[in-house]
Parts: structure tokens; sequence; C-alpha cells
């Protein structure tokens, strides 16, 4: 199993215990940017404009700042990204 698989699986065993209800997504950069493009933000190919994007994100919801996407990073970023889409379906509603 590569390293991103196993952080997957302990991120939704984790995310099992402290109540998230969704499994968390795989940390592959296509689904982060998806996820950042949910949130409105455009980030580029260039890992380390990806980085830059999740380091901000972690700053500005008080997770530590490693520009690491780990399960705690990615379980929130799909929760605010899940919320996003719910507020523009009704907003177009």
């Amino acid at each position: 199993m590569s390293a991103r698989g196993m952080l997957s699986l302990v991120g939704n065993a984790v995310g099992g215990l402290i109540g998230w209800s969704e499994p968390v997504p795989p940390a592959d950069p296509e689904v982060l940017r998806a996820l950042f493009a949910d949130l409105g933000v455009r980030v580029g190919p260039d890992p380390a404009e990806l980085a830059e994007a999740v380091s901000y994100f972690q700053a500005r919801t008080g997770l530590p700042t490693d520009g690491e996407a780990g399960p705690r990073t990615v379980h929130l970023l799909a929760r605010y990204a899940a919320e996003a889409r719910e507020i523009n379906q009704i907003q177009a509603a």
C-alpha cells in the first residue's frame, strides 16, 4: 500500500472516531485542486502552488501549517467544499 493510501486509511479511521461521517477523499493533487475549486480557489498545476494553497487553508482553519495535505487537512477541506457546494446549489435555486 502506498503512503498516500495508508494516510487515507488512517484518516478514515480517525474520522470515524471523532465523528466525521464522510470518508476522507484521497490526498491526490487533482482531488485537492477540485476541492479548492469548490471553494472558489483556482490552484494551478505547479506542486508549489498546491502546497501554498494547503498552507494558507491550514493557517485560516487553525490547523498546523505544514503545507502537507494530511488526513485532518483533507477532511476539513472536503467538509468546507461540501458546504460550499450546498450553498451554491441553494443560491442557484
